[in-house]
């Protein structure tokens, strides 16, 4: 059966640099889109993206909320592309501070940026709330790389009433660890919004490391997914120690596995 599938993704070629992940970031919405889904696909505007190349260009329409990150407003800029050999539209979310005068999550000496966890938080509330101005309603949202970790637990917990949400089941796909530092003492307290409150987050740890973050996307996730061979085990063993449905690395043949994945959650 045809389905609205939301991607949400950290990366995506050929607007960054080839990795497994940015493949995966164009793979997986292709082979969906020419199986008959709809989708909708979001990454973030790195600041290494060649706007002229890649010929994005500003949604009016959609840009120009202001979200509140540490108590500090961050204007939400939406700009759109087409990667034109799979006619799949990429929508990025964009910010002055935390995306366009960046390099991607690490700086030009290949250091993870201090603030990673807000420019997560910043970049997974810009696209539901960007979903929301679509009035787009997606049965599934399918989250790639650690950037949209925070996603599964906005949709459970601070999005959970909002009518294009309500019925939605999150997927995440587990990649090998990417992040080289933790992330900044005031990410919990950043994360708390709406419902998402610091009595949400007391089983996590202080200090928010890669498997922290992994453990926080597994317990609000329908499905979780070992997309690369390398996949850390311990997380898909968390998540089969949570009860939730795992799927274990499909290799080549990822489409079919995914879709059947898709109908069982």
């Amino acid at each position: 059966m045809a389905k609205k599938i939301l991607f949400i993704n950290q990366e995506i070629v050929p607007y960054v640099p080839e990795t497994d992940l940015s493949h995966m970031g164009k793979a997986l919405p292709q082979v969906m889109q020419e199986s008959g889904h709809e989708i909708r696909t979001f990454m973030p505007k790195w600041g290494n993206i060649n706007e002229r190349r890649g010929q994005l260009h500003e949604v009016i329409r959609l840009s120009g909320m202001n979200l509140i990150i540490d108590d500090t407003d961050h204007p939400l800029i939406i700009k759109v592309a087409s990667i034109v050999q799979t006619r799949i539209q990429v929508y990025f979310i964009d910010n002055d501070d935390y995306f366009t005068r960046r390099q991607m999550d690490k700086d030009e000496n290949g250091m993870d940026y201090a603030d990673n966890g807000e420019r997560a938080i910043f970049f997974a509330r810009g696209v539901l709330e960007t979903v929301k101005k679509l009035r787009w309603v997606p049965d599934i949202i399918h989250v790639q790389g650690w950037m949209g970790a925070v996603v599964p637990l906005f949709i459970k917990k601070a999005y959970y009433d909002e009518p294009s949400f309500a019925n939605t089941k999150v997927v995440t796909s587990l990649f090998p660890n990417q992040m080289t530092s933790d992330l900044a003492p005031n990410f919990k307290k950043c994360l708390e919004f709406r419902d998402i409150t610091a009595d949400t987050l007391t089983k996590y740890n202080e200090v928010f490391d890669a498997t922290e973050l992994a453990k926080l996307a597994i317990d609000y996730s329908d499905g979780v997914i070992a997309a690369h061979q390398d996949t850390e085990a311990d997380w898909m063993n968390y998540a089969a120690e949570q009860g939730i449905p795992t799927l274990a690395y499909p290799d080549a043949d990822f489409g079919k596995a995914y879709e059947e994945f898709y109908e069982k959650i």
